[in-house]
């Protein structure tokens, strides 16, 4: 291993440690600020009455869902709407961590199904956008992927 592959593997494993830190604190901040939809069926349904409110697509996945080909010809459908549509998109792995950042339960108290997490809009409302740091650096992210001819670039949320 050359020098160059150390620092270039080392800066690269940084940034994407930073840029997966942002997309935990938009969510959050999202939530916080009511600028989520959740699901694959209600996200599809926003973004055909209001795209230009989506700041950013993110579509999770594990290894169980890889299989799941209903949910891969829907995610391959919302990516194409995302980018007719100039929407930011991520591929993320790690339902887990997702459902512990939206506060989640497997199961309501009630026994109702949890919200489906394969596919998360952020909005940015008109009234008050959302101005946070976080935001600005996962666009920025996106549009350096998509420079490099990554048009769906891929974060692993890890378990905390």
């Amino acid at each position: 291993m050359t020098l160059e592959e150390v620092v270039g593997s080392n800066s690269t494993e940084k940034k994407m440690e930073t840029v997966t830190q942002a997309l935990e604190e938009l969510l959050v901040a999202a939530q916080r600020q009511d600028c989520l939809t959740v699901g694959v069926y209600e996200s599809a349904k926003l973004m055909n009455v209001d795209p230009d409110s989506v700041v950013l697509c993110v579509l999770a996945t594990d290894e169980e869902d890889e299989d799941d080909i209903a949910l891969q010809i829907h995610f391959t459908l919302l990516q194409a709407f995302c980018c007719d549509n100039d929407i930011n998109i991520l591929r993320v792995s790690g339902m887990r961590r997702l459902a512990q950042l939206l506060e989640e339960d497997t199961q309501d108290s009630n026994g109702n199904e949890p919200r489906d997490l394969h596919c998360i809009l952020v909005t940015n409302p008109p009234v008050q956008p959302l101005q946070c740091q976080a935001l600005q650096h996962i666009s920025s992210f996106c549009e350096e992927s998509r420079c490099t001819n990554q048009w769906v670039p891929c974060l692993e949320l890890q378990d905390r």
